[in-house]
């Protein structure tokens, strides 16, 4: 047999071996692999893999296999590629080698390295360019032969396509995980800005935020603090974390404040050592890494966005995901300082709503009570100094009168406040007393309405709705009776299992719709369709107006209360 004959155990081996390593896709398990496989097919005591940097003049990593850990501890650094090493590097073919310290590169060995005679290398090329090489010494039976450099040439062809394969899956995998924490970067996006074009409120906006920003760099914890003077306010949280909601931060004291300052991002990989403030004083009392990135709105800093531990094993969060977090930040601080906008919007046009209300009541005491009271004074009083009896008897029949004609205002103010037929008797007789007022005072109303009866044994719609709808159509009443000058109204209401309408019709004098100082009772209607998580509709035009409103049955308990609340309070 020839001394580059490779017997049938090679051959076996290195099929087996070749059929192993190309299934594998972990780079570390290939390596170690070739190494046992590499030792095993031609007897060698001891084997290593070098594997060159990305210039190809030098070893940036050296594996052994066959030396004990105190041995190698001892021989100190581990080969850059210098002697007979680098004659491997710098002419890419195989070597072998009677004696390693007799050629002319060789340099020798440390103290502590134990000897080596026979030796063997043979590089591995990936797409005809090395990429490393395979070196074996001290052969157990004496020299390496032909068959077993044949052997392990063959061996560095497997570990060459193993090696590409798992590149290429590795490469593979990183593109898919940065895809998918794109699509999860942009899903969180893009959840903020449907909440945002419902005009949802800034709790419902921050626990989003929370919840994706969560999920977007897989931390345990994430924690949303917001300015507020000279401090951070936590405003929400999501995770890991116990209630620290209101938990207030100074700025000038803590690595939150110092990255809203400079609107910079840091990344912490021991909070203990290196957050100024303990994490537990934060809600999250476990914490060991984290991830701090600025809100930043308009070029102003309004927050701070902070993520700890990154998956089960408290890993420290990386460069990717500082990117992934800031542009999340960026969206999120946008969305936060909207919702401040629309609260602060829909508070001042409630406050303006609710004056409004306080200049028509003190109208209404002023122009008929306080002068209905005033006229009743000089009467009694005109009475009283013309004396007699006949005099005294008419004073009193006008002051009577008088009397009545004041409790029937002041029970129609106090019916527009809070109707007691509302509370008695429901909304349909609500309703339809409130219509029947509107006839006596020569509005001519047609009403038509669909509404559940409690008394029959029917779900009403809870107080709070029949609140809503009844002051809709209150006041879509009063401003027809004082604007529309029409020949008729038309007032529908009708309930269903799921939703409830309003309309309310007249063929009077209409107004601009879309006028940007629209009125007060307007705005208050616009509220309480809010409120309800409805919708209100207003066309108007030279042959009438038309109001619609719908309101779905699961609205927010307590809203209409709320809104009567705040309203009769002011």
């Amino acid at each position: 047999m020839s001394d580059a004959s490779l017997d049938q155990v090679q051959i076996r081996r290195l099929l087996e071996l070749g059929r192993s390593l190309v299934a594998k896709l972990d780079g570390e398990d290939i390596l170690d692999e070739i190494l046992a496989g590499a030792r095993e097919i031609t007897g060698a005591r001891y084997a290593a893999l070098g594997v060159l940097n990305e210039r190809r003049t030098e070893l940036e990593r050296f594996i052994t296999v066959g030396i004990d850990p105190d041995t190698r501890r001892r021989i100190g650094d581990l080969p850059r590629g210098r002697g007979v090493l680098g004659v491997l590097i710098e002419e890419p073919v195989p070597l072998r080698l009677t004696d390693v310290g007799g050629h002319p590169q060789s340099y020798g060995f440390p103290d502590a390295h134990p000897p080596m005679r026979s030796f063997l290398g043979v590089p591995i090329l990936i797409g005809g360019k090395p990429w490393g090489d395979i070196y074996l010494t001290e052969k157990g039976d004496g020299e390496f032969t032909g068959a077993d450099q044949e052997a392990v040439v063959v061996l560095a062809e497997w570990a060459a396509t193993a090696i590409n394969n798992a590149r290429l899956y590795e490469t593979s995998e990183r593109r898919r995980a940065g895809l998918e924490r794109a699509v999860r970067g942009l899903e969180a996006t893009r959840d903020i800005a449907i909440a945002i074009g419902a005009a949802t409120g800034l709790e419902r906006v921050l626990e989003l935020i929370v919840k994706r920003g969560r999920a977007l760099v897989d931390a345990n914890t994430v924690v949303v603090m917001l300015r507020e003077g000279a401090a951070l306010v936590i405003v929400a949280s999501a995770g890991h974390v116990t209630d620290a909601e209101g938990v207030r931060v100074p700025i000038d004291k803590s690595t939150s404040g110092r990255v809203l300052e400079l609107g910079l991002a840091e990344r912490i990989s021991d909070v203990t050592r290196h957050l100024r403030i303990a994490a537990a004083e934060l809600g999250v009392p476990d914490a060991h890494t984290a991830l701090l990135v600025p809100m930043t709105h308009r070029d102003q800093t309004i927050g701070v966005l902070a993520a700890f531990d990154r998956g089960p094993d408290h890993d420290s969060f990386s460069e990717e995901d500082e990117q992934l977090l800031r542009t999340f930040a960026a969206t999120a601080a946008n969305a936060v300082a909207m919702a401040q906008s629309v609260e602060a919007d829909r508070l001042r046009s409630a406050l303006e709503a609710a004056d409004a209300e306080r200049r028509r009541w003190a109208r209404e005491l002023h122009d008929e009570t306080l002068q209905g009271l005033g006229a009743l004074r000089l009467v009694l009083a005109s009475a009283l100094r013309r004396g007699g009896p006949g005099v005294n008897e008419a004073a009193m029949r006008e002051a009577i009168g008088e009397i009545e004609s004041q409790i029937r205002n002041l029970r129609a103010l106090i019916t527009d406040l809070r109707p007691s037929a509302l509370d008695d008797l429901g909304l349909d007789a609500a309703l339809r007393a409130l219509i029947e007022r509107h006839r006596r005072d020569e509005l001519p109303v047609v009403g038509e309405l669909t509404l559940p009866d409690p008394r029959a044994g029917d779900n009403g719609l809870g107080a709070e709705l029949e609140t809503t709808v009844y002051r809709l159509v209150q006041e879509a009443l009063t401003n027809v009776a004082k604007h529309a000058s029409c020949r008729q109204a038309r007032i529908v209401v009708t309930a269903t299992e799921e939703d409830v309408t309003v309309e309310v019709q007249d063929d009077g004098a209409g107004f601009a719709v879309d006028s940007k100082t629209p009125g007060f009772g307007l705005a208050g209607m616009r509220e309480r369709a809010y409120l309800a998580h409805g919708t209100l509709e207003i066309e108007s035009g030279a042959t009438g107006t038309r109001l619609r409103a719908w309101l779905p049955r699961r609205a927010s308990a307590g809203a209409a209360e709320r809104l009567d609340g705040r309203q009769t309070a002011s």
